[in-house]
């Protein structure tokens, strides 16, 4: 969500920073801001709106100082509004922050007892109240180590003083945070990925650790204020190129990547040679291993619905599906012979996050499917399975869920093998189908005059549905999802048998409903459902894949037909149209498709 940078060096640094948190911008904001050093003042400059909106105040334009501190902002608390934006700044210290203080109502009454004045309807501004008034009787890492204890909650900050012209305090507690180093000068990012246009040598913070950072060192403390030492990482040096090229968004560009991104999973995957799959330095022997829980938020969440057929489909293991943000707060029962398996686009998705530390602390089997490899998530897994997207811009996720299944496939096939569920033969087939599957679906990305005709009738309406069974309801729920996150229109989805059971109270005369019904062993009672919405006075767009025989039903609306092959690879195909009806829908209504509004690419806090 919010994105942080910090540079402390021995030249000008607002430029740097500006440029920074452009590379921020994917992860969703609504307002920007930056403050900085120089000659015993703290210089603070924010605006609602894009960083560009920051960019062309004056102010920012002529700005000096070799020490500073940006911040995009993903609204908590408070209006998206220039004041509510951070950096937040008393006359002694400014700070940028991500998370969220559970108890700032109960710090705000202290420090206005203290005479502290408030300016802003923040959580984050009693940060800045809090150090100013330690600082009072503490020394620098003192008043720090005091703030954090005080604080529940998550967080990432960046903290400068105007007493203090040569450093930059970073603290971490659930939120990501990453210092960076260069020639001369440092850095502080909530993302490599802003820090890797500087540098590839990267350090991150742990859970309660505060870091100091000065020009030419970086020191790291626990959260007792005693001085600990860090390993520093070296990331790939190769800079990925994030354009969207002759494309108008980087969503549309990130749907035709499909192809290409699951080519690299299945090339990372899938020995050809061999004919089997390798998943190197798996860490534990199959039969420790007798049932398999899948964990994620939105998106991710639909991959884990999405595989929990297939490990039912191709081993015997127990599979349960949880959404992260109920799962720490259930009495869970852990058993030692349970895999637990996190999935998340970013790695820093906070609901997941705090899952897996869950786990970890009851000392269970714990991997993650992730497309950030360095992020907090991979990190702490004792096993990670990278999907091998690249950069994923836009922030309703395509080319990262069609990543995230094609993985959660590949392990399903291999621990049906290794536990002799999946005989060698049928095995052997499944992979032909997987490596056919990227040229089905470039083939399948071809339909777009029908989907962008479509796409006006969905805008029109007040509401819609999608319908599927089996392998298909997950895709149902993922397609519904993706229409209310671009276009803004209410849209649900259910298992296509569910319907009698009170939503068909809903369908009434026009109303756009789509239904997924691949030519599978679901294919005739998804049709039987369907016929149930059109007698209702539904508009039916029906998608399924191609085939000889007819489809038997009458007065449907609109059909599209994708590629064929195996019933457990058709999600793929389905997904590819249920992907760009949202997008052409969003694009009708004009609306901002690479970051939709109130929504953030990597939700950092619970």
């Amino acid at each position: 969500m919010c994105g942080i940078i910090g540079i402390n060096s021995n030249k000008s640094v607002s430029a740097s920073i500006i440029n920074s948190l452009k590379k921020l911008e994917y992860r969703g904001y609504d307002s920007a801001g930056i403050a900085t050093l120089h000659a015993g003042s703290i210089n603070e400059v924010k605006s609602e709106g894009r960083v560009d909106n920051l960019e062309k105040n004056s102010v920012v334009q002529n700005m000096v100082g070799t020490i500073g501190i940006g911040h995009v902002r993903w609204a908590t608390h408070g209006l998206p509004n220039s004041i509510n934006a951070h950096p937040h700044s008393s006359q002694n210290v400014s700070v940028v922050h991500n998370g969220i203080i559970e108890n700032s109502t109960l710090l705000k009454k202290f420090l206005v007892s203290k005479g502290h004045k408030f300016k802003s309807q923040t959580d984050t501004e009693v940060i800045v109240h809090l150090i100013t008034e330690n600082l009072k009787t503490e020394n620098i890492i003192n008043s720090i180590t005091k703030t954090l204890k005080s604080l529940h909650g998550s967080f990432a900050l960046g903290i400068i003083f105007k007493d203090q012209p040569d450093l930059i305090i970073g603290a971490r507690r659930g939120s990501p945070l990453a210092v960076g180093y260069g020639p001369n000068e440092n850095y502080l990012g909530s993302d490599s990925y802003a820090l890797k246009s500087m540098t590839n040598k990267i350090t991150y913070l742990s859970d309660g650790e505060f870091c100091v950072i000065k020009k030419d060192h970086v020191e790291f403390f626990n959260e007792d204020g005693i001085k600990i030492n860090k390993k520093v990482l070296e990331l790939s040096s190769e800079e990925e190129k994030h354009d969207k090229g002759d494309y108008k968004h980087f969503m549309a560009k990130e749907i035709e990547e499909q192809p290409t991104t699951l080519k690299n999973g299945i090339k990372e995957y899938v020995d050809a040679s061999n004919n089997d799959i390798n998943i190197f330095n798996f860490p534990w022997k199959t039969n420790e291993i007798s049932s398999i829980t899948l964990i994620g938020c939105g998106t991710a969440y639909h991959s884990c619905m999405m595989a929990k057929y297939w490990f039912e489909e191709l081993t015997t293991l127990n599979v349960n599906v949880d959404i992260a943000s109920e799962f720490r707060y259930r009495k869970n029962r852990f058993k030692k012979d349970t895999l637990y398996v996190f999935v998340s686009q970013s790695g820093e998705t906070a609901d997941t996050y705090a899952a897996l530390s869950l786990c970890k602390s009851k000392e269970m089997k714990t991997c993650s499917v992730v497309n950030v490899i360095e992020s907090s998530i991979a990190r702490d897994s004792e096993f990670v399975m990278p999907i091998h997207c690249g950069t994923e811009i836009g922030v309703a996720s395509t080319k990262a869920f069609l990543g995230q299944i094609l993985i959660l496939y590949i392990l399903a096939l291999k621990l049906g093998l290794l536990r002799k569920d999946l005989k060698r033969e049928l095995f052997n087939k499944k992979l032909k189908d997987l490596k056919e599957l990227p040229d089905l679906v470039q083939q399948t990305l071809s339909i777009d005059n029908k989907i962008q005709t479509i796409s006006k009738t969905f805008n029109d309406a007040k509401g819609s549905m999608f319908l599927g069974r089996g392998f298909s309801y997950p895709i149902a729920l993922e397609g519904a999802l993706k229409l209310k996150e671009l276009s803004y229109i209410h849209a649900e989805g259910y298992p296509a048998g569910e319907m009698k059971h009170g939503p068909l109270a809903l369908i009434e005369e026009g109303m756009p409903v789509v239904v997924l019904a691949p030519r599978d062993d679901y294919y005739k009672k998804t049709i039987s459902n369907m016929q149930e919405v059109i007698a209702r006075g539904a508009k039916v767009l029906l998608i399924t894949n191609k085939s000889k025989d007819e489809i038997i039903s009458e007065n449907i609306w609109e059909t599209i037909e994708v590629e064929t092959t195996g019933a457990d690879l058709l999600p793929f195909l389905l997904t590819v149209p249920l992907q760009k009806l949202a997008y052409y829908s969003a694009l009708k209504k004009g609306y901002d498709i690479d970051k939709p509004r109130n929504l953030a690419k990597s939700v950092t806090v619970e």
